[in-house]
């Protein structure tokens, strides 16, 4: 796949092959990833990595959609969206105050607009933000990693994904992280 690959907020973790941008450190680039717009070309990103980034921006519902819509705007068709974050029900979530914006699986699905007609045709009352906030990616992927929690209370017993989420809506703390990757459709 040609285009660029991003590392949006790095931190120290810098990708070979990426452009590391952070608003802090010694990125490649430093960016405040809140100020608009990116200065990045329209459909000139291949690849997007996100990890442990996106919880900590878009405190304000306007600023998320601005986000998002960048995202959008510099990724070419079918570019990959890497998004790693603390899942919503372990304290890892809640410990830092600098996380502003719970990310789930089912948010991030808000912006398919093959699944906003589906809502609007069945009725449901899901908010349609792809068909509002005029970006359409679909979720391809979803790993849920479990936490050292998970494991002491497996006792060395494997569980299942299905028994991990299970458990997981029930108890906090199971679940440490979300994995996702979304791909652009455009």
């Amino acid at each position: 796949m040609t285009g660029l690959y991003l590392n949006l907020g790095c931190g120290s973790r810098l990708m070979d092959g990426y452009v590391n941008v952070d608003k802090y450190g010694s990125p490649d680039l430093r960016l405040d990833l809140e100020t608009f717009p990116w200065p990045w070309d329209s459909n000139s990103v291949a690849k997007i990595e996100m990890i442990h980034v996106l919880e900590h921006l878009g405190q304000h519902v306007d600023v998320y959609r601005q986000i998002i819509q960048e995202i959008y705007r510099i990724s070419q068709p079918q570019a990959l969206v890497h998004i790693v974050v603390p899942h919503h029900r372990h304290d890892d979530m809640l410990h830092d105050p600098t996380h502003v914006r719970t990310i789930t699986p089912m948010g991030l699905s808000m912006f398919s607009q093959a699944l906003n007609r589906q809502w609007q045709a069945s009725g449901a009352a899901n908010t349609p933000l792809g068909m509002y906030w005029e970006v359409d990616f679909a979720l391809k992927e979803t790993h849920y990693v479990p936490s050292e929690l998970w494991h002491q209370w497996k006792q060395g017993r494997s569980g299942t994904d299905l028994e991990l989420l299970q458990q997981g809506t029930l108890y906090n703390n199971l679940i440490q992280e979300v994995d996702m990757t979304l791909v652009a459709v455009k």
